[in-house]
């Protein structure tokens, strides 16, 4: 596992931006799997800046981790009023970028078989051949995706209840600002499960802040358990980066040692 720490959320923001752009570039075929919320906003607008300045989506085919059930993509109305994760990515990303449209994947959360969807995205990410780089945040609760303490370390793509603490968190980002009641926000999603991350040929997580701090640590060194789903990163076995502003990275234990290391790869060209 690799754990890079920068300054501040505009580096840590620019270097998880290079490792996509690196994959685009070395594979531009490749299956990325892509996350909402707050975190991957900066990561995203240096990703369109790098598009401006050449980088190709053309090939590349997109799956995102989830979607509200009861909500979807409706361009007719604001940005502000629309609060689905699809028009979030449109918004955010996709209509910046020379991404096809039929390459990118969206869990439909307006869809009349949930259950049915599900199953149908995960034979979706094989016939794709897997995804090559899976990108994701932390939630406060230390979930990946919507899959929320207790959920399995082996799970598939699912529909999952909402926690408190996500209802929450995602009230004051997204359906306090559009004038949604706190009650009226969806209390389900489709997801992908923590073991279809997991089967992702590499990850990247990113965080940033103090808030994140605590759980940023249970999830890299602490216990893995089903109460803190992203703590399923230490069983993975495939190229995992981790990166981190200072402030996100504050209460891990070993940082000096993950500092250290980051600064022998470098040295010894081995990152």
């Amino acid at each position: 596992m690799d754990i890079i720490v920068r300054e501040n959320y505009e580096e840590m923001s620019e270097y998880a931006a290079g490792v996509i752009g690196r994959f685009v570039r070395n594979k531009p075929y490749c299956v990325l799997g892509l996350a909402t919320g707050s975190t991957p906003i900066g990561t995203y607008r240096r990703l369109i800046k790098m598009h401006r300045e050449g980088l190709d989506f053309s090939k590349v085919v997109a799956f995102n981790l989830d979607e509200y059930i009861g909500v979807g993509i409706n361009l007719d109305v604001p940005y502000e009023v629309d609060q689905s994760y699809a028009r979030f990515m449109h918004e955010e990303l996709f209509s910046h970028i020379n991404v096809k449209k039929e390459n990118i994947h969206i869990p439909d959360g307006l869809t009349k078989d949930p259950t049915g969807f599900c199953s149908w995205y995960e034979e979706e990410i094989k016939r794709a051949g897997g995804i090559d780089l899976q990108l994701v945040g932390i939630g406060g609760d230390g979930h990946w995706g919507f899959n929320e303490p207790g959920s399995s370390l082996a799970s598939r793509t699912s529909i999952q209840a909402l926690s408190p603490q996500t209802l929450s968190d995602n009230y004051e980002s997204f359906y306090k600002k559009a004038g949604v009641e706190r009650d009226k926000m969806p209390h389900f999603a489709i997801t992908m499960g923590i073991g279809t991350i997991l089967d992702s040929k590499n990850i990247l997580m990113i965080a940033s802040g103090v808030n994140k701090a605590d759980v940023v640590a249970k999830c890299i060194e602490g216990p893995v358990t089903s109460q803190i789903t992203s703590s399923a990163i230490q069983l993975y076995a495939g190229g995992v980066t981790v990166a981190l502003d200072k402030a996100a990275a504050s209460k891990l234990q070993n940082l000096q040692h993950y500092i250290h290391i980051e600064r022998l790869k470098e040295e010894y060209g081995m990152g």
